[in-house]
């Protein structure tokens, strides 16, 4: 998915090492997806209060929603530098296109995840049966040593376990003595959880591991911090256990997990560098490859798919740099 932000913040994100064993929770804020009758999106990471969960850098969650109302998905084109995208749906479809000449139907309880490396193309569209669109879009930030990857597409679905009232789905990781075959770049967990009415469930957890509880639905008691939909619970590393309790109703959460990444990153619209030069040198390049769609060879972004009548302009660079947030 696309930041359709129109004066994305720039944002210097690093890893903290002085706060082990806190844990708080996160309130999103709605960011609309393109116009008048966008899809709204509950954003928790990035913000000033946290920038990163292990490599996650950033989470979206939308939905559930009539896209007969809200028009849905509508995705053109655009860029991914230095990140990967993990989607990951609760209800509808969405149809994928890559420069890799990828084309998938992004379906609930299947990962989908597109490595960009250094540098990658695709829209995404919900697809026409969709009555109600509902899931998450969250990006991985790459390591510097493997930032320049080769760019690709991966898909997994994970078969549901039973345990204690819950069901779980490991997309990413290992859980519960499930481990999911999809390759990451640094240590990293992703699992969906649904837990019922009034049953907690008790993780072992890696305690060298930053985690984060996303609440889809229902509300939630994590590390003691009572968090209703929309909210991001953020449990910083030191802890081997981790306790979930559904309040009196069903409760689904994503739970996110990772090693500290330990770098400082920049990003920007759909660009995670290491730098405002190199930023600029990605939207420059995007903005020449739009341009100029017939050059051929030595595309950072690849071909676009004939199936693209349109793609998104990168929005203007800040005048002035901003202050890196810690």
């Amino acid at each position: 998915m696309s930041n359709l932000e129109t004066a994305p913040r720039e944002l210097t994100c690093t890893s903290a090492d002085d706060r082990a064993g806190r844990a708080r929770a996160l309130r999103p804020r709605e960011v609309p997806l393109g116009g008048p009758r966008a899809m709204t999106v509950r954003r928790t990471l990035p913000q000033r209060a946290r920038s990163l969960i292990g490599a996650w850098c950033f989470v979206d969650h939308y939905g559930p929603d009539d896209v007969s109302t809200t028009g849905g998905m509508r995705v053109p084109g655009h860029p991914h530098t230095g990140l990967q995208t993990v989607s990951w749906l609760f209800s509808g479809e969405v149809e994928h296109r890559d420069t890799l000449g990828t084309h998938a139907r992004v379906r609930p309880g299947e990962l989908n995840l597109m490595t960009a490396g250094s540098g990658i193309a695709h829209s995404e569209h919900s697809t026409p049966d969709t009555r109600v669109l509902h899931g998450t879009q969250l990006w991985v930030a790459l390591p510097e040593r493997h930032r320049f990857t080769e760019p690709a597409f991966d898909n997994y679905a994970p078969p549901v376990l039973e345990r204690d009232g819950a069901r779980v789905s490991v997309f990413l990781g290992n859980l519960l003595g499930r481990t999911s075959p999809v390759p990451t770049y640094t240590p990293l967990l992703g699992a969906e959880i649904t837990l019922s009415a009034g049953r907690s469930l008790d993780l072992e957890i890696d305690p060298d591991f930053e985690h984060g509880v996303l609440v889809d639905t229902g509300e939630v008691t994590v590390a003691g911090i009572e968090a209703s939909a929309g909210e991001l619970v953020c449990q910083d590393t030191g802890p081997g256990r981790l306790t979930l309790r559904a309040a009196d109703e069903r409760a689904r959460v994503l739970l996110l997990g990772g090693r500290p990444l330990g770098e400082r990153i920049v990003m920007w619209w759909n660009f995670v560098g290491r730098g405002h030069e190199e930023i600029a040198a990605y939207r420059e390049r995007w903005r020449h490859e739009r341009e100029h769609p017939d050059t051929g060879q030595d595309r950072q972004y690849g071909e676009f798919p004939a199936q693209w009548t349109e793609t998104l302009p990168a929005p203007e660079l800040p005048n002035a740099r901003l202050k890196p947030r810690e």
